[in-house]
């Protein structure tokens, strides 16, 4: 018998029913077609804005629910759960959009919370550079004053939503000689001149996720485009990044739990030597010992699931959450797909596909080298 999740309350659960049938019904019989094209369509972008699925956080007077964090959760969690990793919403929800509710000026969020609530407006935020990873006071790309507009050159690469966003937060520098206090959140719109995108790459797993190059060749968008204060992007990432790193937590906590039920229907309807693969003690323990750690790992999201939703999740906690997860999940990934055996090698099967997107959660909101390293400053 599971833990039972309290942090959870009625409405939450009613919420999580609608989601479940939303991705029954909306995603389950499409995802397939989805990993060939290597891009959701922009339909479900609007029928998951009509459900309800985007941004739960946004206040009413932006044309939100105005609910906490916890019903994100839901989201990324039954996705996850049941494998599909192509809809970009957690990147939308969890983290682009909250920067325009954080520090966006009031017609900024007049303007675009609506939309990204109702779907029509999709966003991707871009960090990562060609030559910079983890490494955001390096980045490149810059925005130069010029009258009242800025002019923003520069190129990104491994962004998330990025053939379909027709929003993107780009992570520039207004002050290339002030390093991190140089750096600024410029708001480009996708139809902007001289703005354009670049392939749409291909990827080891989460292949129904569009994810492309994107290049800036003197963009110019208005002064009233740049998202909080100049200057201040750099400490806008660093406060914004625990609730990232707690939603791809969530994520991968949630993945496990599917894996982990997957390989035990696998396992007992599954012949070998006259008995189910379920009944060799060797399965036995390895499934004793996998559900434990996954256990214990939904027991510690939750908790900090909880600390974020009142405010108290800090830095040090969600990289643990982070780290710990994504290491997990690989592991996971491995010991169930040893034992779908030769089925688990085939891409039609679930754990196949489970297997490569987990690859990449060790790797993005930081690496997990990174997370050791913000961990241990406090030591």
């Amino acid at each position: 018998m599971a833990i039972p999740q309290k942090i959870y309350e009625e409405d939450h659960i009613i919420f999580r029913e609608s989601v479940r049938r939303f991705v029954e019904q909306e995603v389950a019989p499409y995802h397939e077609q989805w990993e060939k094209d290597g891009i959701v369509p922009r339909e479900l972008w609007l029928k998951a804005g009509d459900a309800g699925l985007l941004c739960p956080t946004i206040p009413e007077e932006y044309g939100g629910p105005g609910a906490d964090f916890r019903y994100n959760g839901i989201v990324d969690e039954e996705l996850a759960k049941a494998g599909y990793t192509g809809p970009g919403f957690s990147l939308h929800s969890d983290i682009a959009v909250p920067y325009i509710l954080h520090y966006g000026s009031e017609e900024q969020k007049l303007e675009f919370l609506p939309k990204c609530v109702s779907g029509e407006c999709i966003m991707a935020i871009a960090m990562t550079e060609p030559g910079t990873g983890s490494d955001l006071q390096g980045v490149k790309t810059t925005a130069v004053l010029d009258g009242n507009e800025y002019v923003v050159n520069g190129s990104k690469t491994f962004i998330t939503n990025g053939q379909n966003a027709d929003l993107i937060i780009v992570v520039a520098k207004t002050d290339p000689a002030a390093g991190a206090k140089g750096t600024s959140l410029i708001l480009v719109e996708g139809d902007r001149e001289g703005f354009k995108r670049g392939r749409n790459l291909e990827k080891l797993g989460m292949k129904a996720a569009d994810t492309s190059e994107l290049f800036f060749d003197d963009v110019r968008v208005p002064t009233a485009n740049c998202l909080g204060e100049e200057g201040q992007g750099f400490v806008y990432l660093m406060q914004d990044l625990p609730q990232e790193r707690l939603s791809v937590a969530v994520s991968a906590v949630a993945a496990c739990e599917g894996a982990l039920q997957w390989t035990i229907d696998y396992t007992k309807d599954r012949k070998a030597f006259g008995k189910s693969i379920a009944d060799f003690q060797n399965t036995k323990f390895k499934l004793a010992e996998l559900k434990t750690e996954i256990t214990v790992a939904r027991v510690f999201v939750d908790r900090c699931l909880e600390l974020h939703v009142n405010g108290g999740l800090d830095v040090e906690t969600a990289a643990m959450a982070k780290w710990w997860t994504t290491d997990l999940q690989g592991k996971v990934m491995d010991e169930c797909l040893q034992l779908h055996g030769g089925y688990g090698f085939m891409w039609e099967y679930p754990i196949s596909r489970a297997y490569a997107d987990a690859r990449v959660m060790r790797i993005f909101a930081g690496t997990n080298e990174i997370m050791k390293e913000l961990i241990s400053r406090n030591l």
